[in-house]
């Protein structure tokens, strides 16, 4: 079954912008490295302060030069300020651009461990991409609020009061005339600053939306060609990155009015002050020295000026971006809500006879936001499908809910026991909820109504790990993940010896694959899985399952790859490893659960029968049904 055609996890969900950040919500991350931000501002504060004095020092070169006397200290002094201010300068540059990868990297830290930890839902209703593009370049943009002026703003505030209070006591008429001209471009670059910032959350969101794109389509690359739909998806592709393209052109366009700005503020102070400077040294009310000093202050007041324009503009670029950071970090994680929850249930003690998984009267819907991303990737699907001509291919999920019924149950008071060590077969039409039931199970959503019980106790008074040990998981289409075979298999059980690891592959008939390759255990599998067939993918993990002893292997659809000779050799397989387990199987073929101890039969979300396959045929004309066609199939 492809991925293009029935997606899983790729809807566009009712996505909506993330909600723009403030300035507040950026100081956390830049307080996580206070200790170095104290320092370059001390450092900050030194160098302004050695540049506050050149000019006076400058000033008296030129009085001394004009009286005659002797320059020597004088000059020495002023070589000395130079090169530490430049020293300072370079050592300040460093611990900023330190500082900048250490705020993007504990960024990413924080995104990724809590992206790893949602619900699940929030997977199933998210595109792929649109995450990675947060851990990536949202981040990334973190790096510009302190490289680019923000953590020196201390000793560019010392800078910019400073050269204000030595060019009042040298000139307040001139200063006067300065602080106009500044005030008009200081009006501008803050006008243009909110702009700034809507412009770059939407291209964020728009480059999300390309990083999901390219996922998509790479990762659907062999249906997409098949369906003769390259070109196609290579438009849609490009059309979302000319549309990130047209937003970037319009946050250009905005900054590229800030930049102007403060070189246009410079140039009609610097006219402004040789002007009416010019005049008042001609007129005896100002000396020369004195002008030129000014005009030495004149430029280290607009320094830290175009420095703090520099600033806003970089902030708020990523204040847009820290908005959809802020937005993964503000979701509650999967055991968030868990001991509020298990407070609130009493665990009474476990009978020796209670059965292994219980279900009571249990109810469930999916999330409307899961619902809705799953109607968008159906559609999108269907979309695919229909230009290339294709005929959509009966799915047999049933994890998505009725596109035409979101708010009907997916599971309508489902009532059942699995005895313990007992091998008990789900059996119904496609969309039934087979494997939704071991979804909750797995507690990766939990019921809406009724409970489920795992050894006598309600699933939820378990921590989330400790209930997930108990159940060896094969999921339907069960990922292969890129890396070994040695990866694949312990990824569950990361303990586990080279011995155990071939012990289970041969148990499921993977002794070939692990003698194909001189590297054994180590061998690559692909991306994917690509260098592996499709029943090869998935008997490794129907391995992984096995290798990590757990009383209870849950089994969704775990042989609908496998043709007839590796379907007996892995039925057997299965037999020898669930001799002392419990085992749940979800399958089509009748040769897969006629032996069970006990089939439940489900319909529209609800049990309609219970019994051996004798009893069923007997009692229950849905499965005697199936047994006639389906699962003859």
């Amino acid at each position: 079954m492809s991925r293009t055609a029935t997606p899983r996890r790729r809807g566009r969900g009712a996505q909506q912008d993330g909600p723009r950040a403030t300035f507040r919500q950026l100081l956390p991350f830049l307080f996580e490295h206070k200790r170095t931000l104290v320092v370059v501002a001390v450092l900050s504060v030194f160098g302004a302060a050695t540049s506050l004095v050149q000019p006076l020092l400058v000033g008296q070169v030129i009085e001394a030069v004009q009286s005659g006397g002797t320059l020597g200290i004088l000059v020495w002094l002023l070589i000395g300020f130079v090169i530490v201010s430049s020293i300072i300068s370079g050592f300040q540059h460093y611990l900023l651009q330190r500082t900048g990868t250490a705020v993007v990297l504990s960024s990413r830290r924080k995104l990724i461990a809590r992206i790893l930890h949602l619900p699940t839902s929030e997977f199933d209703a998210r595109r792929t991409g649109d995450l990675v593009s947060r851990v990536g370049t949202d981040t990334t943009l973190l790096y510009a609020v302190l490289t680019q002026g923000l953590a020196d703003a201390v000793g560019s505030a010392v800078l910019f009061v400073g050269a204000l209070v030595a060019m009042l006591v040298i000139d307040p008429i001139l200063l006067l005339l300065i602080v106009l001209v500044i005030g008009v471009s200081v009006v501008v670059v803050v006008a243009l600053s909110g702009r700034i910032r809507t412009a770059s959350t939407a291209q964020q969101q728009k480059v999300g939306e390309l990083a999901s794109g390219v996922e998509r389509a790479v990762g659907s690359i062999r249906t997409i060609r098949a369906s003769g739909a390259t070109e196609r998806e290579t438009a849609t592709v490009s059309q979302t990155a000319d549309e990130a393209y047209g937003i970037g052109v319009r946050i250009a366009k905005i900054s590229s009015l800030v930049v102007p700005v403060a070189g246009i503020a410079l140039q009609l102070s610097l006219i402004v002050v040789l002007g009416v400077g010019g005049f008042r040294v001609a007129a005896g009310a100002l000396s020369i020295a004195s002008l030129i000093a000014f005009i030495m202050f004149l430029f280290l007041l607009v320094m830290p000026l175009a420095t703090t324009f520099g600033a806003i503009t970089s902030v708020n670029q990523a204040l847009g971006a820290l908005g959809r950071i802020q937005e993964v970090l503000d979701l509650p994680t999967e055991t968030q809500d868990d001991e509020r929850i298990a407070a609130d249930i009493v665990r009474t003690a476990t009978a020796p006879d209670a059965p292994a998984i219980e279900f009571r009267d249990v109810h469930f819907r999916y999330p409307d936001n899961v619902v809705a991303a799953r109607e968008a990737a159906a559609k999108a699907a269907r979309t695919l499908l229909e230009d290339a001509h294709v005929e959509k291919p009966e799915t047999t999920l049933d994890t998505t809910p009725a596109a035409d019924a979101p708010d009907r149950e997916v599971l309508r008071g489902v009532s059942f026991a699995v005895p313990r060590g007992a091998r008990v077969a789900l059996v119904g039409p496609s969309g039934a909820g087979k494997s939704t039931i071991l979804s909750l199970v797995e507690r990766f959503y939990d019921p809406t109504g009724g409970s489920i019980r795992v050894h006598g106790h309600d699933a939820r008074t378990y921590p989330r790990d400790e209930l997930r040990a108990h159940f060896g998981y094969v999921e339907q289409d069960a990922p292969t993940l890129a890396g070994t075979l040695a990866d694949n298999l312990r990824l569950a059980s990361p303990a586990a010896s080279d011995a155990d690891c071939e012990r289970v592959l041969r148990a499921v008939n993977l002794g070939d694959v692990l003698e194909r390759s001189p590297l054994g255990l180590a061998a690559p599998v692909g991306e994917d899985g690509v260098m592996l067939s499709g029943g090869e993918r998935q008997r490794l993990a129907i391995a992984r399952a096995l290798l990590t002893d757990a009383p209870i292997l849950l089994l969704d659809e775990s042989t609908s790859s496998l043709d007839g000779v590796n379907e007996q050799r892995m039925r057997e397989a299965i037999d020898a490893v669930s001799t002392d387990r419990t085992l749940v199987v979800i399958a089509h073929r009748l040769s897969t659960v006629v032996d069970s101890d006990l089939i439940v039969v489900l319909q529209d979300g609800e049990v309609v029968g219970q019994g051996t396959h004798a009893e069923l045929v007997e009692s229950t004309p849905l499965y005697r049904d199936l047994a006639r066609h389906q699962l003859l199939a």
